[in-house]
């Protein structure tokens, strides 16, 4: 009688080990001994098998409990739920992984799968690669040189995956048909070679370098042209700048994706700028020209004798340029009135001398507030 392994021992976890761990235990064994990675290989076919029924008894909280009281002696005949008690490990497989329904997905995601051509080549994937750049280079474009880490076409093989002089032979797996079959309980069903990804050829003699697959991990500089008035969130594609691919398959591409800092000054809105500058109070009432920024250095802004605290004032083509072409947006400055703190005694007998003067009559919202307060309370 074959003798049954400690559940877990099987998955490595030890007695207490919680539900996270375990799944974690498993999801790493369960892939290395799938048998679509290992066909034709009747050991790891049985070590998935038991790692499904340990996962099985363990992940079940009933389960685990008769488990830990009774051993294996708990699910033999008569125990608690008998051998049919156990799910097909295939199912377990799908459930952990969260593989859809159809008979290739979730055995593509991690073992190659198909989409290779006759001769073993397949497209490399696409890349993402997050940019940081200011408002001022946003404004005026500007050009960027990246490094990121990726599969490149390997040196030794120029991308080919062979050694010098190599041949190309049958696949020793699936014998040229492309296919392996692998049983599930009372079914067999065909799935792609994971040894030649479908094509039902290799290379007689793999490069060294790359183990065949004509591709090895580099460094590598990418140079980037950001056209003025880019917005925040904007995706650029550069072509054929994400990883190699498989055996000269073609490369993919690198998405950069482009967030533009907050600036200390401007907020944007659009193509358009908006900015808050405090002015002192006297310019208000009297009227004269401040300085206001811009993107390209201060320029001076008349304000109008009596103007009030939150003014908006327009300058205009001071914005960003447009992506389409329709010129430049506008800056929108808002004034903010500064009050005095600090009064010295002078400046403070100036100050109720010019508000006497005043009256009530040179405070146009502070009488019109007061009217509105009448009526309310009329």
């Amino acid at each position: 009688m074959k003798t049954q392994r400690d559940f877990y021992e099987v998955l490595g976890v030890e007695r207490g080990a919680a539900p996270e761990e375990i799944k974690r235990a498993y999801r790493k064994l369960a892939v290395k001994y799938h048998p679509d990675k290992n066909p034709g290989d009747h050991a790891a076919e049985e070590r998935f098998k038991e790692l499904g029924a340990a996962y099985d008894v363990l992940m079940d909280a009933d389960k685990r409990a008769a488990y830990d009281r009774y051993g294996h002696a708990a699910f033999s005949q008569g125990g608690m739920g008998g051998a049919g008690g156990f799910h097909d490990p295939f199912d377990l497989f799908r459930e952990v992984f969260g593989a859809g329904g159809g008979a290739g997905g979730i055995f593509d995601q991690f073992f190659g799968g198909a989409g290779g051509g006759a001769d073993g080549r397949q497209r490399g994937s696409d890349l993402r690669y997050d940019l940081q750049i200011t408002l001022e280079e946003a404004a005026e474009g500007v050009e960027k040189e990246i490094e990121i880490r990726k599969l490149d076409v390997c040196d030794d093989c120029s991308g080919s995956g062979a050694q010098a002089g190599s041949r190309t032979v049958t696949c020793t797996v699936c014998r040229g048909r492309g296919q392996v079959v692998v049983s599930r309980g009372f079914f067999q069903v065909a799935q792609t070679c994971p040894n030649c990804h479908g094509t039902g050829r290799m290379v007689e003699k793999p490069c060294r370098s790359c183990g065949g697959e004509g591709r090895t991990e580099k460094t590598s500089r990418v140079k980037l042209k950001i056209p003025a008035g880019i917005e925040h969130g904007a995706r650029l594609r550069s072509n054929g700048n994400g990883e190699a691919g498989l055996r000269n398959g073609g490369s993919g591409d690198l998405y950069v994706i482009v967030h533009v800092k907050e600036h200390a000054i401007f907020e944007r809105e659009g193509a358009d700028l908006r900015c808050d500058v405090p002015i002192p109070f006297t310019t208000a009432a009297l009227g004269g020209e401040i300085h206001v920024p811009t993107l390209k250095g201060a320029i001076n802004l008349k304000i109008p004798a009596g103007t009030q605290g939150g003014a908006v004032f327009r300058v205009r083509n001071q914005g960003l340029p447009s992506l389409n072409g329709g010129g430049r947006g506008d800056l929108f400055t808002r004034v903010q009135v500064e009050v005095p703190t600090k009064l010295d005694g002078e400046q403070r007998a100036k100050l109720e001398e010019f508000a006497e003067l005043c009256g009530d009559d040179n405070t146009p919202l502070h009488r019109t507030f007061y009217d509105k307060l009448k009526d309310f309370f009329s």
